[in-house]
């Protein structure tokens, strides 16, 4: 009878293969979120040149000259980003030649 009420010690080995493969799994979630991040910001820092070079030539169309500032692209073409992610140098170096737009990720 002493056979059937014998107790079971905890197997501490299957305890810590459990917390590892855990550990394991959290990890590769970490490391997958932050690659699709940066993926993302790249993305992002492309469309925003993107679209600052088309709203620069839709102006120079419409209007005969190119935008004196970034300001002017804001006000009148639409322009937003988040200035807390991206800083946008806007250099003009006259009214009919193409300004020098470069967009830098404040986030790596």
């Amino acid at each position: 009878m002493a056979r059937f009420q014998h107790k079971k010690q905890p197997n501490t080995r299957n305890l810590w293969l459990s917390v590892l493969i855990f550990a394991g799994i959290l990890l590769l979630f970490y490391t997958g979120v932050t690659s699709i991040s940066r993926i993302s910001l790249k993305e992002q820092e492309k469309s925003l040149k993107t679209a600052l070079s088309q709203a620069v030539v839709r102006c120079y169309a419409a209007e005969g000259s190119y935008p004196e500032s970034l300001e002017y692209l804001k006000e009148h073409y639409g322009i937003t980003y988040d200035s807390s992610r991206f800083y946008v140098d806007y250099q003009v170096t006259g009214a009919n030649i193409l300004p020098d737009i470069t967009v830098i990720s404040r986030q790596e």
